[in-house]
């Protein structure tokens, strides 16, 4: 069986488990996907299904595209991502790939797009502490001293420093399912994840514990 899906962030809420304890929660719609074309062995060296998920107008894609969809019969789809499966033979293009994958309790490995913050200082982009901002200070959110007087002479390459900050690939492993609406496409899941609302997500089940 495939172990992923795309979805989108729909916004958070909170829920209430047995022991009327909140648990913060973020909604995501994981599907429905289509399977676009098929990767084997014997062809491409490995075992993939590729796999598509929200349709787009025709005339946003080339000839090649369009052929590409139009042999799976499949709608133009606005994201394609692969996924390893162990046999390919389980799948054809056209098959539907929805939300019912996941049960309540799996764990998941959650990648999305974490939100732009623009150009930002080093006190928001890392957390510096800043100067003193007592009476005379000269250098309340300077990030301080970069470098070396005459020898090296120069600034080390990584050091922390203002920058573009946010607009990132980001990861959030063990991620609990709180639970599934497959009629909906609806996955409830346990705490936040990256990216703002309406943001594309992949979502891979994991071996690995809850976070």
């Amino acid at each position: 069986m495939i172990q992923g899906i795309i979805g989108k962030k729909i916004g958070m809420t909170q829920l209430f488990d047995e022991e009327s304890v909140m648990v913060v929660a973020t909604l995501i719609e994981a599907g429905p996907c289509y399977v676009v074309s098929k990767k084997t062995a014997e062809k491409d060296g490995y075992e993939a299904v590729q796999i598509g998920f929200g349709e787009n107008k025709p005339q946003r894609y080339n000839k090649a595209m369009t052929g590409h969809f139009k042999k799976s019969k499949v709608p133009p789809m606005r994201v394609l991502r692969e996924f390893r499966v162990e046999k390919t033979e389980d799948y054809k293009p056209g098959d539907e790939i929805k939300a019912d994958i996941f049960n309540s309790g799996d764990i998941l490995d959650v990648t999305g797009v974490s939100k732009g913050k623009g150009f930002s200082g080093t006190m928001k982009r890392y957390g510096f502490s800043g100067g003193p901002n007592s009476h005379g200070g000269m250098a309340h959110r300077s990030p301080g001293s970069i470098g070396q007087a005459s020898y090296p002479g120069r600034v080390f390459k990584g050091i922390k420093m203002s920058g573009r900050m946010g607009g990132e690939n980001v990861t959030v492993q063990g991620v609990k399912v709180v639970s599934v609406d497959p009629e909906k496409n609806l996955l409830v899941v346990k705490g936040s994840i990256p990216g703002p609302n309406g943001g594309t997500l992949l979502l891979k089940r994991t071996t690995k514990g809850e976070k």
